[in-house]
């Protein structure tokens, strides 16, 4: 017994002094000596990017931190098509550079309809790939370059803001009744205030997102428009004939509510047969 004492009361003793031989500041090569703090010091910077990333990931508005974002309207209508394929037709979603190029130019849910060619398609595909909006993507079972956007890694939208953000980009300044209905295919919106309270989010972002344009002569409601562009956003001009049409009462003996209910439910009948032909088309080119 008292052997096994005096043993364990050596090794302790002797415990630090080993600790100190195989330490890397006690080693006699300095060359050792420096590589441990080369590799300390790389662990340390590791540790410390992670940290700041998780940060601006997680900062109070979900935005990265510095990032500017400055869209052409070419890149605009790009990253708009991305972000509604993913949500209207997710079975064919990431898109190729050719369903891309059609999404672009499509004639329903565009303002203004674009004919673009695929080498200006790639080129803002390029830019906002440098931005991190966009990646490529390449599946195993194909030889096809895909590509998604990269929007809510960005800005971490709630979900009701997505398709508000969308329909800016693909439309244009738009009032809340309008987004409303044109956003319906991709969220269905309870109200006009639901449409609002997502709208004044965006707006109180740092930096903001969405602004409210000033009012026309001769239009009801003041328009929304993103702050993702290169430019300024300015209100389409008003018809010319709006003033004389507000003027004149309508000789129909159907109420104005009436109407406007009618107006919204023929648009959002014409973007779901033109979501269908999309839809539609692209099934018929996988079999081309």
């Amino acid at each position: 017994m008292d052997f096994d004492r005096s043993h364990y009361a050596t090794s302790r003793r002797l415990a630090p002094d080993r600790a100190r031989k195989y330490s890397p500041n006690a080693s006699p090569c300095p060359q050792v000596q420096a590589l441990f703090g080369i590799v300390r010091r790389a662990c340390c910077e590791r540790a410390i990017f992670r940290a700041q990333l998780r940060l601006s990931l997680n900062s109070p508005f979900g935005r990265i931190e510095g990032m500017q974002v400055a869209l052409t309207p070419i890149e605009a209508r790009v990253l708009g098509s991305l972000i509604e394929k993913e949500i209207t037709t997710p079975e064919y979603y990431p898109l190729s550079l050719n369903a891309l190029t059609n999404a672009c130019n499509q004639k329903s849910n565009r303002d203004p309809v674009l004919h673009l060619e695929e080498y200006e398609v790639r080129k803002a595909l390029n830019h906002l790939e440098s931005q991190s909006l966009v990646r490529s993507v390449s599946a195993s079972d194909s030889r096809v370059t895909k590509f998604e956007h990269r929007l809510q890694d960005a800005f971490n939208f709630y979900r009701p803001e997505i398709p508000i953000i969308c329909e800016l980009l693909l439309r244009g300044p738009q009032t809340p009744g309008e987004l409303r209905t044109r956003a319906s295919r991709m969220h269905a919106f309870e109200d006009l205030a639901s449409v609002h309270s997502a709208l004044e989010r965006l707006a109180k972002r740092e930096p903001p997102l969405v602004t409210l344009l000033p009012r026309q002569p001769g239009t009801k409601e003041a328009r929304y428009a993103h702050l993702l562009g290169d430019s300024e956003p300015t209100a389409p001009p008003a018809p010319a004939n709006s003033t004389a049409v507000s003027r004149e009462p309508l000789p129909s003996p159907v109420s104005g509510d009436r109407l406007e209910s009618l107006a919204e439910e023929i648009a959002q009948l014409r973007d779901q047969i033109a979501d269908l032909k999309s839809q539609f088309a692209a099934f018929r080119k996988q079999f081309e």
